[in-house]
């Protein structure tokens, strides 16, 4: 059995989930974040974005690459575009890389299944519409036909944080289908979900200022 490939990596937990796919724009002001932006623009560095819930840092992460510093400031703060890629698992992790400000992890990458039934995808993009429909959100969602994936929404239909992370610890595509249909059919927009799909549906594309939790 051929031995498990881990790499070193530089890390920035957040409160939040990034899939596959999915542009993430940030407001950048710690020093040590402000150093691995700058390290991630000059050497072409990836790093890892793994999420933490009630202080506690969680072991499937998210490479993330940076796009483009859209705005610099004075202070030395930025707004960064960046692009989720690869899924990971922490092996283990520090506080400081080595001769770094910013954390850094021993991580291996997870084999993820991204083909995705397209009869299941037409179901699920049905239900969304007809969901958002009903909330009059006028938000655009790609048919199956033009590549559409379970990530696309996931952050958009009402999932709890900490069921959006166990949707990325599905590394098969049925399990994240029968994931997202089951949720689907559970909604009630009438009730609280439907204002928390709104909510964040307005949200798309801002830059958002997250203050990195203590972990």
């Amino acid at each position: 059995m051929p031995p498990i490939m881990t790499q070193k990596r530089a890390i920035f937990p957040l409160q939040l989930v990034v899939f596959p796919g999915e542009s993430l724009n940030l407001h950048i002001f710690e020093p040590r974040y402000r150093q691995l932006i700058d390290d991630a623009e000059q050497n072409d560095l990836s790093f890892c974005v793994p999420t933490v819930i009630n202080g506690g840092l969680l072991p499937i992460a998210t490479e993330v690459r940076l796009v483009e510093v859209v705005n610099r400031y004075p202070s030395g703060e930025s707004d960064v575009r960046t692009l989720g890629g690869r899924v990971f698992f922490l092996e283990d992790y520090w506080k400081t890389y080595p001769n770094k400000l910013y954390p850094g992890a021993v991580c291996r990458e997870l084999d993820v299944d991204l083909e995705e039934d397209p009869e299941l995808n037409g179901e699920i993009i049905h239900l969304t519409r007809s969901i958002y429909q009903d909330l009059k959100i006028d938000k655009k969602i790609r048919n199956a036909g033009e590549g559409f994936k379970t990530y696309d929404i996931a952050h958009y239909v009402g999932l709890k944080l900490e069921q959006e992370y166990e949707l990325l610890s599905l590394l098969d595509a049925p399990s994240r289908q029968q994931y997202l249909l089951h949720h689907l059919h559970a909604i009630r927009p009438e009730l609280r979900e439907g204002k928390s799909i709104q909510e964040r549906a307005l949200l798309n594309g801002h830059f958002k200022e997250l203050i990195p939790p203590k972990w």
